[in-house]
């Protein structure tokens, strides 16, 4: 999905989100990068008009993104939707604020977990990116998380007899793998807020 999208849904005089314009280098990493084998990913904690977790991953020069209602799991045995949206910029990556009233997506949004992300099988970052691009044109996408909060290898799957912007996200049963309700986990600066609030 292109970034037009994601420009066409919002007015930045009224919006602090970030201007569609800026993003990263698209295409082959350069020969430092090539040493590394990671991309960037964030998950945002969105109290929108339902509070949802928005998992975004930086792919070619853009943050592919996906909504997923109930948060991400890190147990095998809950497969969560997420809900594939417009492609955001790579300077998403780092907001945090309150979308005024009004504006798509109104309300606060928090950095909830950030970190790096490779596809399963690369050992450079040419061959992440290839896979990942693969795995998106497909409909399944295996990867390793490197967060704070997430950690561990991961699925996305498309739905075949659903919306076309269906997905499940799916952790997979490796050392990672808990129980632990991950929504109970509030953000760092959510807590900030909170104890201003007291």
């Amino acid at each position: 999905m292109p970034l037009n999208e994601y420009k066409d849904k919002r007015n930045f005089k009224k919006t602090p989100e970030p201007v569609s314009e800026k993003k990263k280098r698209a295409g082959q990493a350069d020969k430092k990068e090539k040493q590394q084998v990671s991309l960037e990913f964030v998950v945002h904690k969105h109290f929108a008009s339902h509070l949802h977790y928005d998992l975004r991953l930086e792919l070619d020069g853009v943050l592919k993104s996906w909504a997923i209602p109930k948060g991400p799991t890190m147990n095998p045995k809950e497969k969560r939707l997420a809900v594939m949206v417009e492609d955001h910029p790579f300077d998403y990556g780092d907001f945090e604020g309150i979308i005024p009233e009004g504006n798509y997506g109104a309300g606060k949004v928090y950095i909830w977990d950030r970190g790096t992300y490779r596809s399963r099988n690369a050992t450079n970052k040419d061959e992440s990116i290839t896979e990942l691009r693969e795995g998106l044109s497909k409909g399944h996408l295996t990867f390793i998380l490197e967060g704070k909060i997430l950690k561990g290898e991961f699925a996305l799957i498309k739905l075949k007899k659903a919306s076309p912007k269906d997905w499940l996200m799916i952790k997979k049963n490796d050392e990672f793998a808990s129980e632990e309700d991950l929504t109970k986990i509030e953000a760092p600066n959510e807590l900030l807020d909170k104890k201003k609030m007291k």
